[in-house]
């Protein structure tokens, strides 16, 4: 929000905006109070639960990012904050639905845990700076339940990966972000710190465009 990658606040005024993988829809709701017209998507039945319980005057879409319910050229901007691409085996498909709801010109902005991550062991102290992984294995993290269902899955993609899953999703990527962690932010959070943090970046936002 505060780096502006999908345009000024005052530019977002009518703009019609898709939030993908949108959770209980808090860019939303952020994009509504800055008069723009959102539509949240989410494929869990749940996350939708708490953005309606939150509320807000924001349409709530039950759908698979891979097969969007819209018409072609529906929305001027789409976005991800960490929703959808890194839950699916195939995000091309998913990019490329992004790009046909797009009108011409328009942008997708989304982000994603940054992929140096997966090398890493996810805790925030000095355990946490070791490289434990290979940063190339592709191994999807799984986690099951007691009958051995997957019940979360995350699939890891190297920075080159994704540079070409925008590519090949017929768009034109215009900047790669990756947020330095902020001075004041002295909280640890999960396998993150400022120790941590300071050294090895946690996000990776993608700005793409479409001709």
């Amino acid at each position: 929000m505060e780096a502006e990658l999908l345009g000024p606040p005052e530019d977002l005024k009518g703009k019609d905006v898709l939030e993908i993988g949108a959770g209980a829809a808090q860019c939303s709701r952020w994009l509504a109070g800055q008069g723009a017209r959102p539509v949240a998507l989410d494929l869990s039945h749940r996350q939708l639960q708490h953005a309606l319980r939150i509320g807000g005057a924001v349409p709530l879409v039950e759908a698979d990012a891979g097969a969007l319910p819209f018409a072609d050229g529906s929305f001027d901007l789409a976005c991800s904050a960490y929703g959808a691409l890194p839950f699916v085996a195939d995000p091309v498909r998913v990019l490329r639905e992004v790009r046909r709801v797009l009108r011409p010109g328009g942008r997708f902005v989304f982000s994603v845990t940054h992929p140096i991550r997966w090398a890493f062991p996810d805790e925030p102290g000095p355990e946490g700076l070791s490289v434990s992984a290979s940063y190339f294995d592709r191994t999807p993290y799984v986690e099951q339940d007691e009958e051995g269902r997957a019940v979360y899955v995350e699939h890891h993609r190297t920075i080159g990966d994704r540079v070409r899953d925008v590519v090949a999703g017929g768009f034109r990527l215009v900047d790669l972000v990756e947020p330095q962690w902020p001075a004041w932010n002295t909280q640890e959070w999960g396998g993150w710190s400022p120790l941590r943090g300071n050294l090895i970046p946690g996000t990776a936002i993608f700005v793409c465009e479409r001709d």
